[in-house]
């Protein structure tokens, strides 16, 4: 039976708190509905921004420190945490909703916008001290993480606060209305990172402008919807509060440019000549100049030393091309170092040079040192680029199109290359290959890391590609972020030496070809050494990386 309701007497206010006590609603300047609607639209932007800042955190993390899949799970993981944090320490700031949100929002988009700005210059002018220093980033990173989950977490609780005050409905409803305009902003936030904001304006600018998003739209909401909620003081501080956050932010919007070329110098050192963002990564080539040697660095990464970049491309490529070789593909090797080691062999009648990022490729013809340095292999007609993801280009690659497969791409350990060292890929390089074809592979230093390095050699195996391992050189192999020449003396020593991977249908024996050119700094008796010195680092047993199963 439903029991009878009695009538609440004239002038008594309506309960709107719930089981936290009677609250009045919001006195609004406009209408319940357009109320709620704006509210609604100030939670899709404000999601938007706070998966701008995670993705951001992910971005720069992963170029600054490396590793990818660790530093995405150490930001997302941290980062729920504190989400968790959050929400507990809004049910405090309940009965101050619209003062706690504004002030929240300030926060927010201080933290979140400076987030790239700080933690770049952290690992540019401390990255190098040694000791406690040397994890700066790393350790910046979690706190950046830790502080942006609670002050997103705490939204929530306080927003839904808020949009019972404009219009009372049961709790479900307004939740799915809530958590609806949430997740379309976290949608259109995780689109436009990639897409619109670091292609266009970078990872800098592009924190900084979500940030005074976050800013404008967050003291609007408060400031214009809520504003009677507000005492006095409270507007003032909150307007002040605002204004401060936003004068900060443009003031770094606007030094960005020389922010980002002074922290440039601060990793690279003085020389850098070409510090350029193509659609996949930084490029910056350093020296060229007053004898000094051309250095190329691919996202903080050192890819290439001129002074010794001859030992590795010529160990790279000389022993696979012992044998027939009028057909090569070369796997990265944007630089043009590797086509020019290629070009020297007679015979040779097609280059492929498959690389992921067409700017590396453009710049490597054009620059006049690093065109000097590949020696214009980009200018031979034989060469042609191919640029796109090598598992689709090798895939619909017919069988048997190649002599000779080089493989120069960074070591396994980096992320990004993971899957070009996994069985399933060499299953496709096999495909591609003549039945009497060579594949030489860059695995990695051997001395410093045969567990990586051994496990390509199963991962080959497996793959039905016996290899036979050598290893030459004795620099610093650079597979690290870049040091520095401000650096160089603080860091711990890198791993020294490459390692190589000799590879066919059958184990081959690496050799040099008696009708090429001989080579500026291998010879048949230091390649026969690598091989001698490669084995007695050999690590058996290890299973294959694989595609759903990565090893490194």
């Amino acid at each position: 039976m439903i029991e009878p309701h009695a009538p609440a007497p004239p002038g008594s206010p309506p309960s709107w708190g719930g089981p936290c006590g009677p609250e009045a609603p919001a006195r609004l300047p406009v209408r319940p509905a357009v109320g709620r609607f704006l509210v609604l639209a100030g939670v899709f932007v404000c999601a938007a921004c706070g998966l701008v800042y995670e993705l951001e955190l992910v971005a720069l993390a992963s170029y600054l420190i490396g590793d990818s899949v660790t530093q995405a799970s150490v930001v997302l993981s941290v980062m729920v945490f504190a989400m968790g944090l959050g929400s507990l320490a809004a049910k405090r700031l309940r009965g101050l909703a619209a003062a706690g949100f504004g002030a929240l929002e300030a926060a927010l988009a201080l933290v979140g916008g400076s987030s790239a700005m700080l933690l770049y210059a952290v690992f540019a002018w401390t990255g190098g001290w040694g000791g406690l220093w040397a994890d700066g980033p790393r350790i910046l990173l979690v706190a950046f993480s830790l502080a942006i989950g609670v002050l997103i977490g705490a939204e929530v609780p306080l927003l839904m606060e808020l949009i019972q005050r404009v219009r009372r409905q049961d709790p479900g409803g307004a939740v799915a209305d809530l958590f609806a305009a949430d997740y379309v902003g976290a949608l259109v936030g995780g689109l436009a990172f990639p897409f619109v904001l670091l292609p266009f304006l970078g990872q800098l600018t592009g924190a900084l402008l979500t940030g005074t998003v976050n800013a404008v739209v967050g003291a609007a909401l408060v400031l214009g919807l809520f504003r009677r909620d507000l005492t006095r003081r409270a507007r003032w501080l909150l307007l002040t509060a605002n204004a401060v956050v936003l004068a900060l932010l443009a003031t770094a919007t606007v030094l960005a440019d020389d922010f980002e070329r002074a922290a440039r110098h601060a990793v690279y050192g003085q020389d850098v000549r070409v510090a350029v963002r193509t659609d996949v990564q930084e490029v910056v080539l350093t020296g060229d100049a007053d004898g000094r040697p051309l250095d190329l660095f691919l996202d903080g990464r050192l890819r290439v030393r001129g002074s010794d970049e001859r030992s590795y491309h010529e160990a790279l490529v000389h022993p696979a091309m012992s044998g027939p070789h009028a057909r090569v593909l070369i796997l990265g090797g944007g630089d043009g170092l590797a086509a020019r080691e290629v070009l020297r062999h007679p015979g040779v009648r097609r280059v492929d040079v498959l690389e992921a990022d067409p700017g590396l490729a453009r710049l490597a013809r054009h620059d006049p040192g690093l065109s000097t340095l590949n020696e214009h292999a980009y200018g031979d007609a034989r060469v042609r680029v191919l640029a796109g993801d090598a598992f689709h280009r090798l895939r619909a690659t017919p069988s048997g199109t190649y002599d000779v497969v080089i493989s120069d791409l960074p070591d396994p350990g980096v992320t990004a290359s993971t899957k070009l060292y996994s069985q399933e890929f060499y299953g496709l390089l096999r495909r591609v290959l003549a039945p009497d074809g060579r594949l030489a592979v860059h695995a990695g230093p051997v001395a410093a890391h045969p567990h990586a390095f051994w496990t390509v050699d199963a991962t080959l195996r497996a793959a039905g590609l016996p290899a036979v391992a050598y290893r030459v050189g004795a620099r610093d192999t650079g597979t690290g972020s870049a040091p520095g020449p401000r650096r160089a003396a603080a860091d711990p020593p890198a791993p020294r030496g490459w390692g190589f991977l000799l590879a066919a249908r059958t184990a081959p024996a690496p050799r040099l070809d008696p009708a090429a050119p001989r080579p500026h700094t291998l010879t048949p008796d230091s390649l026969a050494r690598g091989v001698r010195e490669a084995a007695r680092t050999r690590m058996a047993g290890l299973p294959p990386s694989t595609l759903v199963h990565p090893r490194f």
